[in-house]
């Protein structure tokens, strides 16, 4: 993987940009020795690491100003990070960089339940922003399958979505307003707690952008009453293209379930032997899961049910007590874990029209045979959002090339049916230099002249997104 080549001057006034910036913040807070820069080598795409210059790890929006004044003033690179789960490279240093993490700045700054609004430091975790308005009867909705872990800045960075996405929308849904940090240090509050908020909306243009433009240190979220109740369906099928069919049907059918997650045979007997949830042996199963009062989630599983019986299904399971819900999503949710027990693996993330998931599924079982990679296909099928993992051997020469190489195909199939390169991973590093297939020249331009309005030096995350020879002019001249 390509990166820019490192800026020598910059990296030769190491020292002296650790002392200005311990100048404004605590000690503890700037990480100079190369042993501890190391911790942040790399994100959740570990196949690249590079360890930062520095790492600065603030703990309010007047300090990460403080630390963009001078990185600004010396020039030097800012990669923005939030807990580093990224599976596309999108927080992976370059040498002569500052790593900016937020993990720090975590606290909970206002919840408001009349308006159904939350605003938090976005160093927050995922999972702990419903966790601190739960007993109240709330719950915020896009839920990554990491989101034990991720934090909201990248959830916002990259647009994160999840299992329940299908119904309640990914982070551009739930994103009410941000505090944003500029390049220049410039403290800028973007939306609000309401849907018409004053000035320009340019929360399109912050979320998903990838810390390219600026540093999210605060965020304002939607925040949802919890369901009366909320009822799985597991359903196991002889094969991937009538699992997709199905998918396919139950969406044309008009019923809204809450999610629609897939599985294949890989995957289910690698969560099997990993956490034994009790799924059936079969090519592809559904979990399909519904919400609502008794009633309604009876006449939608009414639905839903009949027509998977129209596909044959070798097994429908209908959970009838909380116990049998955990256990029907325990295998899902442990699903990444499990295949990274029984070898290496990347992750992908393009996403496709549900009416081409048949399609997509079957090309992606005959790319598998020519390149000679296994893979396992576990996704949010509701929204069309896939992630096949491509096993490979990382200790093998050639195989991480290969894998690389068999993920830019399916990748390009997304696009050719119709989809997109990335659904709520983003772009970073790994899907950086197949931008072209999905944009022209034209496209590409008009993105990076937003970039270039925000940050006319190009020092934010500049190696990412954008084919390094799509920018290299603008990034030349900054």
């Amino acid at each position: 993987m390509d990166m820019p080549a490192p800026n020598s001057e910059i990296i030769a006034k190491k020292a002296m940009i650790a002392a200005r910036l311990r100048q404004v913040l605590p000690d503890r807070a700037v990480i100079e020795d190369p042993a501890e820069t190391r911790a942040y080598e790399c994100d959740g795409l570990s196949a690249y690491r590079c360890p930062p210059m520095l790492a600065v790890l603030p703990s309010t929006t007047e300090e990460v100003a403080e630390i963009m004044k001078i990185c600004n003033e010396y020039n030097v690179p800012v990669v923005p990070r939030g807990s580093g789960t990224s599976l596309a490279g999108g927080a992976l240093p370059t040498a002569d960089s500052v790593i900016l993490g937020v993990a720090r700045m975590n606290g909970v700054l206002e919840t408001d339940y009349d308006n159904r609004i939350i605003r938090v430091q976005t160093g927050r975790t995922n999972l702990s922003v419903t966790g601190a308005i739960e007993e109240d009867g709330f719950f915020y909705a896009p839920d990554p399958s990491s989101q034990l872990a991720c934090a909201i800045a990248g959830n916002i960075a990259m647009n994160s979505g999840g299992a329940h996405c299908l119904k309640y929308g990914v982070t551009s849904n739930n994103l009410l307003g941000v505090r944003m940090v500029t390049v220049a240090g410039e403290i800028m509050d973007i939306g609000g707690a309401h849907l018409d908020a004053a000035g320009l909306d340019l929360l399109g243009v912050i979320c998903g952008s990838e810390g390219q433009i600026g540093v999210v240190t605060e965020a304002t979220l939607r925040i949802l009453h919890k369901p009366e109740g909320a009822r799985p369906v597991l359903m196991g099928f002889d094969s991937n293209e009538v699992a997709g069919q199905c998918v396919s049907d139950i969406i044309k059918a008009g019923v809204l379930p809450v999610a629609i997650e897939f599985m294949d045979r890989p995957c289910i007997r690698a969560t099997e032997a990993f956490a034994g949830a009790g799924y059936p042996d079969c090519e592809a199963l559904l979990i399909v899961e519904v919400e609502g009062s008794d009633a309604e989630i009876q006449e939608q599983l009414d639905k839903i049910l009949d027509i998977a019986r129209r596909h044959n299904p070798v097994e429908l399971r209908e959970a009838q007590d909380a116990d049998q819900a955990a256990r029907i999503w325990l295998g899902r949710k442990s699903a990444f874990g499990a295949m990274g027990q029984i070898n290496d693996y990347m992750c992908l993330d393009g996403t496709i029209p549900v009416s081409e998931l048949p399609y997509v599924l079957r090309r992606i079982g005959e790319l598998s045979k020519e390149f000679g990679l296994d893979v396992g296909n576990v996704f949010h099928a509701g929204d069309g959002n896939m992630h096949p993992l491509i096993l490979y051997n990382a200790n093998k020469p050639g195989d991480l090339e290969k894998c690389e190489a068999f993920g830019a195909e399916i990748l390009k199939l997304c696009v050719e049916v119709g989809g997109c390169l990335t659904g709520e991973h983003g772009v970073g590093i790994e899907k950086r230099d197949l931008m072209n297939v999905q944009f022209s020249e034209a496209d590409l331009d008009a993105q990076m002249k937003i970039k270039d309005v925000f940050d006319p030096k190009w020092l934010l995350n500049a190696a990412k997104v954008f084919p390094l020879a799509n920018s290299q002019a603008r990034r030349t001249a900054a």
